[in-house]
């Protein structure tokens, strides 16, 4: 009976929380193509093959759809580094890597890459880096594509990573994951030789893509965790606008096909040849990383014998921003970084 009443009380929250946001914007579905350097040449009726082929295709050739260059010019000015992208978009704000640098004195070659959610604020995640700064470890808080000074002019969200034009979404995480691996460069070059990567939500799903295609990483921390980024824009509360453009011109098992190249799913056997230690934390009242796909991710770590530690927090997505929730969450992502590095 408790259960029940707290697992009512939290999906209220969960809910109230999520529609604090009235800024969301429903836009048209697109495939995309030209995204991908496709042409639909015959219409729509031949989009989805062709797409899915494209995905299907790079899954094989991964090392080079996510390959990255060591950043040029990067440029440190006081704790904000930027550099130029690897991966051009028609958005020139989009086309400069932001991200924020956390020192520790004595870090003893330590740092975190740290990446937040989607639409996150400019803030999000600081304060995370200077728990692990507390912790003895630096920390460089990556700014997603079209994320914070990435965003274009007319946007007032971070739209374009995650939308219902489905090669933009392609291109933007690939454009997250090379950037996020550009990254993990300047901390070798800093010096740092005991590096990890924190992500969240949609950070999460950029850091194991990242992770899996490193041999450079001691520990990766991915916090909230699903298979397939379709299956979270199709059922997850904080993608309705999306999935209502969706609806009628693409099936989820569509959807799952055309963003395999992009999917945690495609790269877990890859991940499990890598040597560092992984914490998985899932929270069994999560409206947008449902529960029943964290589970997925368990139960494959636990298939491939991929080596890892679970935290299962007592809340949901958005509840775990709130305290105590946050500050659990924190705890356990700090420590297990000191811990493994």
């Amino acid at each position: 009976m408790i259960s029940r009443l707290y697992a009512r009380w939290m999906d209220r929250w969960e809910t109230e929380l999520a529609n604090r946001d009235t800024n969301r914007t429903r836009r048209p579905f697109e495939w995309g193509l030209d995204w991908l350097g496709l042409e639909d040449r015959n219409g729509d009726g031949s989009a989805y093959q062709e797409f899915s082929a494209w995905s299907s295709g790079f899954i094989t050739r991964s090392f080079e759809f996510f390959g990255h260059r060591s950043p040029a010019g990067p440029r440190l000015e006081g704790g904000s580094l930027t550099f130029p992208s690897a991966i051009e978009s028609p958005h020139v704000e989009n086309n400069t890597v932001h991200a924020e640098y956390f020192p520790a004195p004595q870090a003893g070659g330590r740092a975190v890459l740290v990446i937040p959610q989607w639409n996150s604020e400019f803030e999000s995640h600081l304060g995370l880096c200077r728990l692990l700064n507390r912790f003895g470890l630096s920390a460089l808080r990556l700014s997603p594509a079209y994320h914070h000074r990435r965003m274009p002019p007319e946007l007032t969200r971070a739209d374009y990573h995650v939308s219902a034009n489905l090669g933009r979404t392609v291109q933007a995480t690939r454009q997250s994951v090379v950037d996020a691996r550009a990254c993990l460069d300047w901390l070798l070059d800093r010096g740092y030789t005991k590096l990890g990567i924190l992500g969240t939500s949609l950070g999460s799903c950029i850091a194991l893509l990242a992770a899996a295609h490193e041999t450079r990483l001691r520990a990766a921390a991915f916090n909230h965790v699903s298979m397939n980024v379709g299956d979270v824009v199709w059922t997850g509360m904080s993608c309705r606008h999306i999935r209502a453009a969706l609806d009628g011109r693409v099936t989820l098992e569509q959807l799952n096909r055309c963003w395999s190249v992009i999917s945690p799913s495609a790269y877990l056997e890859l991940l499990a040849t890598r040597n560092q230690a992984n914490l998985l934390v899932w929270a069994p009242y999560d409206t947008t990383f449902r529960a029943e796909y964290s589970r997925q991710v368990l139960d494959r770590f636990q298939q491939l014998r991929i080596p890892h530690d679970r935290v299962k927090l007592p809340c949901g997505h958005y509840t775990t921003g709130k305290f105590p929730f946050n500050w659990l969450d924190g705890l356990a992502l700090a420590r297990f970084m000191r811990r493994t590095l």
